[in-house]
């Protein structure tokens, strides 16, 4: 076999070195699209290209094209999800912790830190597949999430970002509840029309 023909493995998931931490609402998000995919979406888009395949030639039939290529979409992310739910490390920013576990910033920290003009920011460490920047939640492998990890209380932190460097004062670190936006059905979904139908 030709070596432009091999297929590498790839890494674990997206810019994650090996572990994939996750608050518990993050994990009821992925098991959450994942259900939805196996039990909604996935029956959908078989049924209609079951209906597609029985109107004939499957060569220009674009409803049977469109939807074998949905359905290796949609099998492509239960497979991504169904990894990452199974490597997935739990960690509860709301677990009491004592000495330095509490004082320093980890995995689960809401962080408030100011740059050095004084602009106050407010972030909260989560996984990569928790990242809300509305939310302010960033993933701990991110530039700043690794910047900020196990600094303490007036702790001066260096930031390489790709804007620049960049100093930051760690003001306060807490641990508390990290609301996670939780799964909703996308627009366009086919199991959407099905039952509008």
């Amino acid at each position: 076999m030709r070596q432009g023909f091999t297929r590498r493995p790839q890494a674990d998931g997206p810019g994650t070195p090996g572990k994939n931490y996750i608050t518990p609402g993050g994990l009821q998000r992925l098991k959450e699209e994942c259900r939805f995919l196996l039990t909604r979406e996935r029956p959908a888009v078989t049924e209609k290209v079951a209906w597609a395949a029985s109107n004939g030639d499957r060569s220009e039939n674009a409803d049977y094209q469109y939807g074998k290529r949905r359905l290796r979409q949609i099998d492509g992310r239960i497979r991504f999800l169904t990894k990452r739910i199974e490597a997935a490390e739990v960690v509860d920013p709301e677990t009491p912790r004592s000495g330095q576990a509490a004082a320093r910033v980890f995995f689960g920290a809401t962080v408030r830190f100011a740059n050095a003009a004084g602009a106050e920011r407010v972030v909260s460490i989560v996984g990569a597949d928790e990242v809300d920047l509305e939310r302010n939640h960033i993933s701990w492998v991110s530039p700043l999430g690794r910047a900020l990890m196990k600094a303490a209380e007036d702790d001066e932190v260096v930031l390489h970002a790709p804007g620049g460097t960049e100093y930051l004062t760690v003001l306060e670190v807490r641990y508390e509840r990290i609301a996670v936006e939780p799964f909703r059905e996308p627009p366009g979904a086919e199991s959407v029309s099905k039952k509008e139908s």
